[in-house]
């Protein structure tokens, strides 16, 4: 987690999201810097508009409401055309900010 905030705190002061700039961030913290997930986060960040999913992230409603459990079995899944999936081919910003929570969340 430590990570994405360093990344949010040089795109609030104006700063490159850059692997220098990253780590120098981690280790004012006293955070001790792993290469591999540096170099991860700043391919991943290359196409994200964070502006965007800051926007977005601000302009989703809270549930209020308890999470419900999973169906016991999930729905069959339907078949799509092949001009759909060459539709889903290309990787969304939400996409992308799914994975970058998945992989330093």
């Amino acid at each position: 987690m430590e990570y994405i905030y360093a990344s949010l705190l040089l795109y609030k002061a104006g700063k490159e999201l850059s692997e220098e700039n990253i780590k120098r961030v981690l280790e004012a913290a006293g955070v001790a810097v792993d290469d591999v997930r540096v170099k991860s986060l700043v391919a991943a960040l290359k196409n994200i508009d964070i502006a965007k999913v800051l926007e977005q992230a601000l302009a989703a409603p809270v549930a209020a409401a308890p999470v419900q459990a999973a169906p016991a079995q999930a729905p069959p899944k339907e078949e799509k055309p092949a001009e759909e999936e060459k539709k889903e081919e290309g990787i969304s910003e939400e996409a992308l900010a799914e994975g970058l929570s998945a992989l330093f969340g």
